[in-house]
């Protein structure tokens, strides 16, 4: 049986990489998905894939009203939404002294408020049957980083958001759970995939290979499905056993 039969699920960031994985997985496993991104062309043809069980929507994370609409795509369009997988996201590497304010805060505008104001756009529609919340953070939301600060803070931020929503959507069904990628091929991070870098990954992984977006998809699916109906609160490595 499907895993998200019946389900509607809003997913940003859908547009390419991991997002556009998830959308297809999630769809194929019997959702109905608003994909929603700022690119507008690569998210109507994801979206296109998926036939009469997708739809495309434009969506900065950091908009407020952009979130309500969105939020309306889903209801208005499906009837309802059951899953939001919070998944845009941005990386300006650099330490502290590389770092300047404008960057700092464009990262967290994305990473940081993004969720949260998606968290709150999503909940009236959520609770009035229960659901499920999947924020994206990262390994680097787990361990300290000296290369990319404000990707390192705004992840961590990620997790502890998860966590106090957690407990105050309770009461409503609705679970919220964080997943935690190591580093992983994506347009996002294509300017650090180089030869060097891919052999640093896999010689410091315990299962020496660079991880996958289809195997981080497949972790947040059953995050979103009633297959992890007593997960809340938590957060989900997918490492390869680095951080072992």
């Amino acid at each position: 049986m499907a895993q998200l039969a019946g389900k509607v699920a809003l997913i940003s960031g859908a547009a390419r990489g991991q997002g556009a994985v998830e959308a297809r997985l999630f769809a194929a496993e019997g959702a109905q998905v608003v994909a929603a991104d700022v690119l507008d062309a690569e998210g109507t043809a994801v979206a296109a894939e998926l036939g009469a069980n997708g739809t495309f929507t434009h969506l900065d994370v950091t908009d407020e009203r952009s979130w309500e609409r969105a939020v309306a795509v889903a209801t208005d369009r499906f009837g309802r939404l059951d899953v939001l997988v919070n998944n845009a996201g941005i990386l300006v590497e650099g330490g502290i002294a590389d770092t300047s304010l404008a960057d700092y805060l464009r990262v967290m505008m994305v990473n940081q408020v993004g969720v949260f104001l998606g968290m709150r756009a999503a909940l009236p529609a959520l609770r009035k049957q229960g659901g499920a919340i999947v924020n994206i953070s990262s390994v680097a939301g787990m361990h300290g980083s000296a290369t990319a600060f404000a990707y390192g803070a705004s992840k961590w931020a990620v997790r502890g958001m998860t966590k106090s929503a957690a407990i105050e959507f309770a009461r409503h069904g609705i679970r919220v759970n964080s997943v935690h990628p190591t580093f992983l091929e994506t347009p996002m991070t294509a300017a650090m995939m180089n030869a060097a870098n891919k052999e640093h990954m896999i010689n410091t992984t315990p299962l020496g290979r660079i991880l996958t977006a289809a195997e981080v998809a497949q972790l947040v699916l059953f995050l979103a499905s009633d297959a992890s109906s007593y997960c809340t609160g938590a957060e989900f490595l997918i490492d390869g056993g680095r951080m072992a």
